[in-house]
């Protein structure tokens, strides 16, 4: 798949080496140029950033091997402009990790280079730490310096120096109210002097627990034992514990003896949201140097995170699926919290998932890596059960809490209030009469889905997408939840010009604000992606519901995962038909994991916990079976339907998207594609894989694109990926291929 650039004529031998180098661009190949001048052959490595013009742009290329020979006419290879690394960013291994997860994921090594590294550094940043400025006073400086008589302000810049004798820094000049000129100034008069030192993390401080630990029950200290036991080669566990089983308590207990060996350890969440709560508890656990990584940490602290993992400088390293790639000088342990979580799975660009490459870091590493949840996916399990996986479990709630009872409330015939019907309202007033919380589950954000003409049938369609626009009436707005596109909610129907408008269904916008009716005394707190967009917005809801004072919780599925609210002794999901009837065929294992991990959250404490569950289908086999035999009875009776079907865990999938302006382009292209492939097949002799389509996407329309899809199956993984490395080079010179925008999804978790 890594090819140069393709110019068939004779080559010419230029003097300097010839450097092969990923660039970041969707061309799965490489690109040759000269060495820059006077660099010597022995700093050109494997790995590391060099600067380099293309097109009329200059961007940042990594270099991949050095060569004497290029099939470019010497006269067409262009120099590199400068050399901005001493030693490679990358450690080989994480290197090699990006070379394995282009081939397998059919990406441009170049575009999986530009994802494994932080922002500055694919912008030319140096691959260090950043130097910080320090203000001291000078040695004998005195106050009663004659060349300060007339200058207040340097007097007084220099008395704030004097009391801060390990230095001022610079970003800190303001709140002490110093004044760079005065500054500048002193440091001319020799008054002044200032200290360039290496931004680098405090050192550890003191025992490395900061509070004890707690007591492991026998499910917990045999789970701590299986991973301890493999601490320095490679094995895979899978921690399959109930909520509130006392799952981060092992972690933090393995993390404990990962950082008294010497070693770092890396653990993955599945969401931003997450990382405050998971810092804090680590923090207070720890003296120890824990770096945080995710898309809401600033670009200059992302890259000193990341350099302090790669330079040993950080003890633990938590973020979501992009600090996968963070590099660790003693590497230890590999935690994947959540496994199950989508999130894990990157949709645009390199379509990688990070717990499936953690796996194959930690094989790379030779160290063990533990996927812990309550609702493993089934292809974790299916790995257990075939022994690729060790499995542990823990079936009890730490701390004697018990499980939650479940309800099927059948709202057949019942009216609905906003979405909540009569029994449920009595029995959210009793849970706030006694002094406790409860937690109201919608996974569906705004004031309604559905904005309705009652007159005409006219219906708040999306003019971009194959979609109804839904209604945020705090801002009187229509949005697209696909698109984005937004406009002001009409004042009368756009078709009949009557004023009789009404919004059909509920979102959290709609419960919270009829839950505020019904219960004026008492707080009501909305949780999802427009009540959060704020910084600390999350923390200071969080704040409110642990003071345990009685509250409503209305929210998606930002509340499923792996809060603890002590308080909550009620959950109420508002809609659990949804996931029962859709053409995904992970819709029932995604809606079975909801809410096994919304109900998760009550009765973790004391009190013991109910979930009641709003559904029309009371009744169904799969509602009775979760709700009455858990959530492993149905992940075995979903796993034989899977085996059956011929479907993943037990097949294995890769989906070419397509998507153009016109209609009928995409579909030509897969047509084309469809064909290529066939004749690859039939070239290669290759038996077991099917192709399926071209179709229309499931939403055909979108953003204002035509998007199809074909679907290529097969029973074991080999044959698939011998066709796909020739036929996803073969696709970039499709005729059709220009006319379009395609991407290549191996493994994709969803196929819309």
């Amino acid at each position: 798949m890594l090819i140069s650039c393709l110019f068939r004529q004779d080559p010419r031998l230029p003097d300097a080496p010839i450097l092969r180098l990923a660039l970041p661009s969707p061309l799965r190949r490489l690109f040759d140029y000269r060495a820059p001048a006077g660099v010597p052959r022995a700093a050109l490595q494997p790995g590391v950033r060099l600067r380099v013009p293309f097109g009329r742009r200059e961007i940042i290329g990594v270099l991949v091997e050095v060569t004497d020979k290029s099939e470019v006419p010497a006269d067409k290879l262009k120099p590199a402009l400068e050399l901005l690394d001493s030693r490679p960013p990358l450690p080989p291994s994480l290197f090699k990790l990006c070379l394995w997860t282009a081939q397998y994921y059919q990406h441009s090594l170049g575009d999986t280079l530009s994802w494994a590294l932080p922002v500055l550094l694919r912008q030319g940043e140096p691959a260090e730490a950043r130097q910080e400025r320090f203000w001291h006073a000078a040695p004998g400086a005195s106050l009663d310096d004659p060349r300060l008589a007339r200058a207040p302000r340097q007097r007084q810049a220099l008395a704030i120096l004097a009391q801060h004798p390990h230095g001022v820094a610079h970003q800190l000049l303001s709140q002490l109210q110093l004044n760079k000129d005065s500054l500048d100034i002193l440091l001319e008069k020799g008054l002044a002097r200032v200290e360039v030192r290496r931004h680098a993390p405090s050192d550890r401080h003191g025992p490395l627990l900061a509070q004890p630990e707690l007591p492991l029950n026998p499910e917990q200290r045999a789970a701590f034992d299986a991973v301890h036991a493999s601490f320095g080669s490679f094995n895979a566990l899978l921690l399959a514990g109930v909520t509130g089983s006392g799952k981060t308590e092992v972690y933090l207990q393995l993390i404990r003896q990962t950082l008294e060996a010497g070693k770092q350890a890396l653990v993955l969440i599945p969401e931003i949201n997450l990382g405050p709560q998971t810092l804090e508890r680590f923090s207070r656990r720890f003296n120890a140097r824990i770096a945080l990584l995710h898309s809401a940490v600033n670009d200059r602290e992302r890259l000193d995170a990341w350099l302090a993992a790669r330079d040993g400088e950080a003890d633990i390293v938590i973020g979501t699926r992009s600090a996968l790639f963070t590099p660790l000088k003693n590497p230890g342990l590999i935690i994947i919290d959540e496994e199950h979580d989508a999130s894990y799975k990157q949709q645009e660009g390199l379509r990688y998932h990070a717990r499936d490459l953690a796996l194959v870091r930690a094989r790379q590493e030779n160290i063990p890596i533990l996927l812990g949840s309550a609702t493993p996916s089934l292809e974790s399990l299916q790995n257990a059960h075939a022994g690729r996986y060790g499995l542990l479990r823990l079936t009890q709630r730490a701390g004697g809490a018990k499980q939650p009872r479940f309800l099927r409330l059948d709202v057949k015939s019942l009216p609905l209030d906003s979405g909540i019907s009569m029994p449920l309202q009595q029995a959210i007033a009793q849970t706030l009469a006694a002094g406790q919380q409860v937690l109201v589950f919608l996974n569906r954000r705004g004031f309604a889905p559905t904005l309705l003409c009652h007159d005409c049938g006219w219906i708040s369609q999306c003019p971009r997408c194959d979609a109804r626009m839904t209604l945020h009436q705090r801002y009187n707005e229509l949005r697209c939840h696909h698109c984005g596109h937004t406009q002001r909610q009409p004042a009368c129907c756009p078709d009949c010009n009557r004023v009789d408008l009404r919004p059909v269904g509920a979102g959290t916008e709609r419960a919270e604000e009829r839950l505020a009716i019904l219960f004026p005394k008492t707080q009501v707190l909305r949780i999802d992606r427009d009540s959060t967009s704020r910084k600390d917005a999350m923390d200071k809801l969080f704040a409110t519901i642990q003071r345990g004072e009685p509250c409503i919780l209305v929210g998606t599925q930002m509340l499923a995962k792996g809060h603890h609210f002590p308080r909550v002794t009620l959950v109420a999901i508002l809609d659990a038909d949804g996931g029962l009837f859709s053409a995904d065929f992970r819709a029932s294992e995604r809606m079975a994991q909801l809410i096994v991990q919304v109900a998760g959250r009550a009765g973790r404490a004391e009190e013991p916990g109910k979930v009641i569950i709003q559904t029309h289908l009371a009744e169904h086999p799969l509602l009775v079976q979760l709700t009455e035999q858990g959530y492993f009875a149905f992940a075995d009776q979903a796993l034989s339907e899977r085996r059956a079907a011929g479907l993943p865990p037990f097949a294995h999938l890769a989906l070419l998207r397509a998507e153009a302006h016109k209609p009928g382009q995409a579909e030509d292209f897969l047509d084309s594609a469809c064909t290529e492939a066939e004749q690859q097949l039939a070239e290669m002799g290759v038996n077991g894989v099917e192709l399926l389509g071209p179709v229309p996407a499931p939403m055909e329309r979108r953003a204002g694109r035509y998007r199809a899809q074909l679907l290529l199956q097969a029973n074991a993984r080999a044959p698939l990926h011998r066709l796909l490395t020739p036929w996803s080079q073969a696709l970039e010179q499709l005729p059709g291929g220009r006319a379009v925008r395609w991407s290549l999804d191996v493994d994709p978790i969803d196929l819309f």
